[in-house]
């Protein structure tokens, strides 16, 4: 099965994995995923932007139930996961974050396999 990433504009690259996101070229906010027009002052100069591929872990939580469609439930069951933001320094960005983790943990970007071969990311625990 030939895997694929869920949405071409979430990344700037892949190999390695680096998040695209856009900063406003008029008041310096930067956001993700990417928009075409600001959200602090509506301008429309906005230009992509690589983000930092390593941050610490806001806030997390964990999901222990099975999302609303389009997400699917793989055929061995639903599996609890983590989400939460990662700061990345000019921002925070929503993640589904790999492995055990404490608020201050610092995490990386991962590519993360989804069920019927997409590709999306994650982020995870940097190995000490």
């Amino acid at each position: 099965m030939e895997e694929t990433v869920v949405d071409e504009t979430l990344f700037a690259q892949l190999d390695p994995p680096v998040l695209a996101g856009s900063g406003c070229a008029a008041c310096g906010v930067v956001v993700f995923p990417f928009a075409a027009r600001c959200p602090a002052c509506a301008s429309a100069a906005m230009e992509q932007r690589s983000l930092p591929t390593r941050g610490r872990v806001w806030t997390w939580t964990s999901q222990s139930f099975a999302p609303k469609p389009p997400y699917e439930i793989p055929e061995s069951g639903f599996e609890p996961f983590v989400v939460g933001y990662v700061d990345l320094g000019p921002l925070l960005v929503e993640s589904r974050i790999l492995g055990p983790v404490v608020i201050g943990d610092e995490v990386e970007l991962r590519l993360l396999p989804l069920a019927g071969g997409d590709i999306s990311f994650a982020f995870g625990k940097i190995a000490e």
